[in-house]
């Protein structure tokens, strides 16, 4: 848990950075962080639906992954509508970097081991991930349309959030 809260308050302090610079992220960079921050809620959850045996644990995974591939399919859609190419950058690299650490680390847990580092990594990640859209992405995109689905997917997100915090009560 101590790796996990370390690796995610990087990446705060990496889009913290951001929003404080004079050069904020730009809509395509938004976009590729964005997606890419979904992408690694669904593939983290693809591994807890290989792994889990927790009926719980499970419902929550298919929920995220439902839901992230939704917003990520609608973000390909406006990407591709407006003409944007998503751009990579060095906050989608560390959130990378970050959950193909933690998804190692959680390969190697079993049982209900690992469906409480599932959940903590899910409530840690869903933290971080509603800071960084509240406080940096949604304030400095531009495109009303890019901004309108991120505020969206803020909405849908504290609710997993909330979610998380639920089922990661009820399997201590």
């Amino acid at each position: 848990m101590k790796l996990i809260i370390t690796l995610l308050s990087a990446t705060a302090l990496t889009l913290g950075t951001a929003a404080s610079a004079a050069d904020a992220p730009t809509d395509p960079q938004i976009a590729h962080i964005a997606y890419t921050a979904g992408n690694l809620d669904i593939e983290a959850s693809k591994q807890a639906l290989a792994k889990s045996h927790n009926k719980a644990v499970r419902d929550f995974a298919q929920e995220m992954v439902r839901d992230h591939t939704a917003v990520n399919d609608k973000a390909l859609a406006l990407v591709k509508k407006l003409h944007v190419t998503p751009q990579a950058n060095p906050t989608s690299a560390a959130l990378t970097k970050q959950a193909d650490a933690t998804r190692n680390r959680l390969s190697h847990l079993s049982g209900a081991a690992f469906d409480h580092a599932y959940m903590d990594n899910e409530v840690a990640y869903h933290k971080t991930v509603n800071g960084a859209l509240q406080s940096t992405l949604i304030p400095s995109a531009k495109n009303s349309e890019l901004k309108s689905l991120l505020e969206t997917g803020l909405t849908l997100f504290r609710e997993h959030l909330a979610h998380a915090e639920q089922v990661a009560k009820e399997i201590k």
